[in-house]
């Protein structure tokens, strides 16, 4: 089809646009997905030590992953003081129809931290996840900024955040890119999160309610795959959307051991999952054996070695001896004597 206007040069790439799944407002979002990943981690929660890996320092897109850069800062912010769960949060019209996964907030409702929280890592809501930034740091952006300080002061040097909730730029949006990340650093920030059992608290619930009345709503755990067929996972995040194909961060716990797997782009839910699996076995197999606990083998103080016995000691002891002998004769001849009346 002839485009009225168009010049040789501008059809051909209006037609490896269309071909790419793309439009001119969107072309700096690059297609990065590949069969089986574009990269991929195991590292040993306790050590940080990496297990195995393939292409770990891989850019892509994360997606909804970035939700976990959002539990870091929102605890660290509540253990800091400027937050509880308990805060109220009343919706607004920026917290809702923010698209994607959600929880349909409408402006009016009034939910606590926690609840949103809840939605947010369960059900990975890019609306809850919008309310929780703007309650936390007054705006996305500035939410956006405590997210990447945060990065820069774990190591994090790959990563790029951009949003909240890692949804990709809209049309409007033509000039911005995608959230950007590695396997390695998201790796890293899991293991700094799986440190805290209230992650692990929520990372592991597979369905919970979270609106009741006349139009309720059920959390669904997106990683739900995982946390059914893979022995001792417990979390942590998937993410998704077309360009960025299916990531996810996983960790299990086994016989007193934990271990994180991050997969990123692969092509299909599928092929992801069943990659996270095979990593996390091959994982649990090699992993290094415990150090040993070694016991306070502090030396005790030695001592003092005895002096060997003068002629001094041995007089001494000789008069003493015989005047205990002289005592006890003298006692005897004195019972010896008849009693004086």
């Amino acid at each position: 089809m002839k485009i009225r206007g168009s010049s040789s040069l501008f059809s051909p790439l209006l037609i490896a646009l269309a071909l790419a799944g793309t439009s001119p407002c969107s072309a700096r979002v690059l297609n990065v997905a590949k069969d089986p990943y574009i990269g991929a981690i195991a590292i040993d929660a306790a050590t940080g030590q990496t297990i195995f890996e393939k292409n770990a320092d891989a850019t892509g897109y994360p997606a909804s992953i970035v939700k976990l850069m959002d539990l870091l800062v929102i605890l660290e912010k509540i253990e800091q003081g400027y937050a509880s769960l308990s805060n109220t949060v009343a919706i607004t019209a920026p917290m809702a129809g923010i698209g994607g996964r959600q929880v349909f907030l409408m402006e009016k409702e009034v939910f606590t931290v926690e609840q949103l929280m809840a939605a947010m890592v369960i059900h990975s809501a890019n609306d809850a996840a919008t309310a929780l930034a703007i309650h936390v740091a007054g705006t996305k952006d500035g939410f956006v900024e405590l997210m990447n300080k945060r990065a820069r002061q774990l190591g994090m040097t790959a990563t790029t955040f951009r949003t909240v909730h890692g949804l990709p730029p809209g049309k409007k949006d033509k000039d911005q890119t995608p959230d950007t990340s590695t396997p390695r650093d998201l790796a890293l920030l899991a293991r700094i999160l799986v440190q805290r059992p209230d992650v692990l608290k929520y990372t592991s619930i597979r369905m919970k309610p979270f609106r009741t009345g006349s139009q309720p709503f059920n959390l669904e755990n997106p990683n739900h795959h995982m946390l059914n067929e893979f022995e001792g996972c417990d979390g942590l995040k998937t993410g998704f959307f077309d360009a960025a194909g299916f990531s996810s961060v996983t960790t299990a716990q086994r016989n007193g051991r934990r271990v994180i797997a991050v997969v990123m782009g692969s092509k299909t839910r599928a092929g992801r999952d069943e990659e996270a699996k095979k990593i996390l076995s091959k994982a649990f197999l090699e992993l290094p054996p415990p150090k040993p606990v070694i016991a306070n083998t502090a030396a005790k103080p030695e001592a003092s070695p005895r002096k060997p016995l003068g002629w001094q000691h041995i007089a001494m002891a000789g008069g003493i001896g015989l005047a205990i002998v002289w005592a006890i004769a003298a006692f005897a001849m004195r019972r010896s004597r008849p009693t004086e009346f």
